[in-house]
């Protein structure tokens, strides 16, 4: 039992060394580019059918020594906030919110991937957005989670980093 215990605070450490890049890097993102502050809150982890929630996600694919997934999601009208802000346009047309979302998780997994190099090879994809409401995310392993991250932004709405590393 005591075996157990171990191994379970172990991976405790180890996973707290994969989120931690991920906050940090999500809250000086925001911070630099959309000039806000976020908050995160409690993680957990969801089934891949999380998506679900969402107007909007972007996606990052890693791969090399590591392999997994970064999603950022949220609703549209904070979407849209987002790339307003972004962008300096009043009311962005949909292709210029996709790509803004495209842009932010982008950056978010280029900077996390200086952060996790120490440790892995990790190649990251273009980035690819998923529009809709209640749009769903096929992920391939029945076994998969992702860990969400929520945040708190723009008094009261949330966005959502999920995370999947193998």
């Amino acid at each position: 039992m005591v075996f157990f215990a171990r191994n379970v605070y172990v991976g405790m450490i180890i996973m707290e060394q994969y989120i931690q890049p991920f906050i940090q890097v999500t809250t000086a993102v925001f911070k630099e580019l959309v000039h806000c502050d976020i908050v995160p809150d409690r993680a957990y982890f969801i089934g891949k059918e999380a998506f679900l929630a969402w107007d909007i996600s972007g996606l990052i694919a890693l791969t090399g020594e590591a392999k997994g997934l970064v999603a950022i999601s949220m609703k549209t009208a904070t979407a849209s906030k987002i790339a307003s802000i972004l962008t300096r346009l009043p009311e962005p047309p949909a292709a210029v919110i996709a790509d803004a979302i495209g842009e932010v998780v982008n950056i978010i997994a280029g900077n996390v991937k200086k952060h996790l190099e120490e440790m892995f090879k990790i190649i990251i994809s273009l980035p690819t957005v998923i529009r809709g409401k209640a749009h769903m995310v096929v992920i391939p392993d029945e076994r998969t989670r992702l860990l969400c991250i929520p945040f708190d932004i723009f008094d009261g709405e949330t966005i959502s980093l999920s995370i999947n590393i193998d």
